[in-house]
């Protein structure tokens, strides 16, 4: 069964707003600029949503060519800058090590404000790390058609894709095909990837895209249709997956398992 391309969303801040372009260059590592960057809280720990949460309405770009910084907030004040390093500091990301380097700008200081907690902000030395599993986890999809059995026992919030930040979602496929494209090869636009396992969902799917505030249990929904199936990752909604064959992804290109 083959489908197409519906979305393409990532992040360059991890937990801020997803960008969402037209077309993009997949690496062997990802998407690059893919949560780049991450918070932490005053006591270097990952921030996560309970702390983040509200800061999904920041929009993040990144140059990596100029090493510029842009962060968007949603009063209109815009903070900018050319990227600088300081400290190295170890984060745990889901009980990784993510060595990197605390940012030296402007930014950490306006989120802390706009967030009311003391944050920092951290670049991930290899940014091919940046991302929850490494180049294993290089790559995310998800079938559109899945969001209507879990929007049927959520509600109609579930609807919206961009909760569960996939870099792919695909279209004119049955819900969850994904699942059996696992350790299959599968071409996405010029690229193929490999789906590696599934991706096990958290209380960030529980909060509105537009203000991170909680709206919806899809945690409750997941449990009710599929607790017990037989999935790397409990609780699963999606697969990620690593990248086989480089190349260019964009809006309605073909997604085929080979």
């Amino acid at each position: 069964m083959s489908g197409s391309v519906s979305w393409i969303t990532y992040a360059p801040v991890k937990g801020l707003a997803l960008v969402h372009p037209q077309e993009v260059e997949l690496t062997t590592a990802g998407v690059p600029g893919d949560r780049r960057f991450h918070l932490v809280d005053d006591r270097g720990r990952l921030a996560g949503a309970k702390v983040a949460g509200p800061l999904v309405q920041v929009r993040a770009a990144y140059d990596d060519a100029q090493r510029r910084l842009t962060l968007t907030f949603p009063d209109g004040e815009v903070v900018d800058g050319i990227v600088e390093l300081g400290e190295p500091l170890v984060t745990q990301f889901w009980g990784a090590r993510l060595p990197g380097r605390l940012v030296v700008g402007p930014w950490a200081e306006a989120l802390s404000r706009a967030r009311g907690k003391p944050l920092r902000l951290v670049e991930a030395d290899r940014p091919e790390r940046a991302v929850d599993r490494g180049r294993e986890g290089a790559v995310t999809l998800l079938s559109t058609a899945a969001l209507e059995p879990l929007a049927q026992r959520a509600g109609a919030p579930a609807r919206d894709g961009r909760r569960f930040r996939m870099l792919f979602g695909i279209d004119g496929v049955e819900p969850h095909a994904e699942d059996g494209w696992i350790g299959r090869e599968v071409r996405v636009g010029a690229a193929v990837v490999v789906p590696r396992g599934h991706v096990g969902r958290c209380l960030v799917t529980s909060r509105d895209p537009d203000t991170g505030a909680p709206d919806v249990d899809t945690l409750g929904a997941l449990r009710a249709y599929r607790r017990d199936l037989d999935t790397t990752e409990p609780l699963a909604f999606g697969v990620f997956g690593e990248v086989r064959v480089p190349g260019r992804v964009a809006l309605g290109d073909a997604v085929e398992p080979l």
